[in-house]
């Protein structure tokens, strides 16, 4: 019998946003499954979130009050990336225009930064180093508009999170990423990027959680952020279905962004989890193998075993996640045929 994924692991960094809740309310089960885990740190689990909009406190809140117990210093987020990183680079109390939620200005505080706020920039009597700018809901452009004119007179841009978008209980909304570009549309530059995709926050939580890298388990919903950025530290991941993305984009990114696990929600971390192995036939999990039939420029995934059909989905979209890879990789199908073949599967 195959190990449950919280088994395999020493510890646990879950992404919050499309994992654990989606706007105020609490993605299915997923307070149930990170209380079984055991919700903190000592017992291997924290929270990494490209959000910067809020405090780790406000999150911490919003996370007991879903009926996850979880304290401030179990969450990190990329506003504390971004003050660390601006914090090894200016001296101590250098001004940093904070754009963003109170995460960001708390986050520059706690680093022994000043943080200035818009709409005080302009009369701010010393040198405002850096601006880090990050999401929140009240960031209008009157605020992007001193960060354009901090950058333009030397500051350094650093930006919690590129993501585009954000997942809420009445749809997807402009994220971060989506507010970036305005500034960058302005001062024709690219910023820092100190969130996910890059290492940093994983990193952060591994020395958090007291362990390596490589024993270490990311889970996300997000393939450019949360995948990317786990990879990049090192570290596996799981990415579960109830947030951003899903099988049509599992087949239509990059490989090195597809994730070592696939899952429907966080049940997977109590379940016995068993990855596809390669046989004569095709990919197989136990007594269910996918076979890719390729023919012109069309493919099919066919499952061969007489109760195929109540085989769990996750173990079959397993299955034929594996099988489209790797005739995405061999050549032998094109990308449209394969969003054909996942769409027709699903």
């Amino acid at each position: 019998m195959p190990s449950a994924l919280r088994d395999r692991y020493a510890g646990l960094v879950c992404d919050l946003d499309g994992v654990v809740y989606l706007g105020s309310q609490a993605v299915p089960y997923a307070v149930e499954e990170l209380t079984a885990a055991g919700g903190g740190p000592a017992a291997g689990v924290v929270y990494a979130t490209n959000n910067a909009s809020r405090t780790p406190s406000d999150v911490a809140a919003q996370l007991c009050h879903l009926g996850l117990q979880t304290e401030a210093d179990q969450v990190i987020n990329s506003s504390m990336a971004g003050a660390a990183v601006i914090a090894d680079r200016f001296p101590p109390g250098a001004g940093v225009l904070a754009v963003g939620g109170a995460g960001v200005a708390a986050a520059l505080q706690n680093a022994g930064l000043t943080p200035v706020q818009p709409s005080a920039a302009a009369r701010w009597q010393g040198e405002i180093v850096a601006a880090l700018q990050g999401y929140g809901p009240q960031v209008c452009a009157a605020d992007l508009a001193e960060v354009a004119f901090a950058v333009q007179a030397g500051a350094a841009w650093i930006v919690t999170n590129d993501d585009r978008t954000l997942p809420t209980e009445r749809g997807v909304a402009p994220g971060n990423g989506s507010l970036v570009g305005a500034v960058r549309m302005a001062v024709d530059l690219d910023p820092e990027v100190v969130g996910k995709p890059g290492p940093l926050m994983y990193e952060m939580a591994a020395r958090l959680l007291g362990v390596s890298a490589g024993q270490t388990l990311a889970v996300g919903d997000r393939l450019e952020t949360d995948i990317a950025g786990a990879h990049a530290a090192g570290m596996d991941a799981l990415l579960v279905l109830t947030g951003v993305h899903g099988p049509v984009d599992l087949v239509r990114c990059e490989p090195g962004l597809r994730p070592r696990y696939v899952a429907s929600d966080l049940r997977s971390l109590s379940k016995p989890y068993e990855e596809p192995q390669r046989t004569q036939g095709g990919w197989q999990i136990g007594e269910v193998t996918a076979i890719l039939e390729v023919t012109d420029d069309e493919c099919t995934v066919r499952c061969d075993r007489a109760d195929a059909p109540q085989t769990p989905g996750d173990v079959t979209l397993r299955l034929a996640l594996r099988a489209i890879w790797e005739g995405l990789d061999e050549g032998r199908l094109t990308q449209d045929a394969a969003v054909r073949a996942i769409t027709a599967w699903q």
